[in-house]
This record gives structure tokens, sequence and C-alpha cells, in this order.
């Protein structure tokens, strides 16, 4: 059994798409629920004006939620 329980951290690009809400912002990927000791190196990603950003590392789709869903 593992020490620490793994059911609230997401696996890197775990999901490919994924909604962000302002509140998250700025936006960096991996985001910090997803499980480090196997991921890309942490990167920014614009997402402020176009509403939508890929990870270049791992090709994560993040979409800007406007009305505040995470």
């Amino acid at each position: 059994m593992s020490e620490h329980p793994t059911d609230t951290v997401a696996a890197p690009a775990a999901e490919t798409h994924c909604r962000v809400s302002r509140a998250q912002l700025p936006l960096h990927c991996p985001t910090d629920q997803m499980s480090l000791w196997n991921s890309h190196p942490r990167v920014y990603l614009p997402i402020e004006e176009s509403g939508e950003a890929t990870c270049p590392y791992c090709g994560a789709v993040y979409t800007l939620s406007e009305q505040g869903e995470s």
C-alpha cells in the first residue's frame, strides 16, 4: 500500500482536455494537481487572449472557462 493517496493527484496529461478558470491563472503544465515524479518541465501557457492553449510537451489542451468552472 502506498504512503501517499493518489486519488486526488492526476497523472500528467491524464486528461487530454482540461477546463481552467481565471482563478487558476497563470496557467502552467503540469498543473498543481498532476503528479510531478514522472512529469515534464513546467511550462507556462498563454491562454488569456485566445481562450485555449496546448502544452508543447504533452499535448494537453486547456480551455479557459469564463463561467468560473474548473
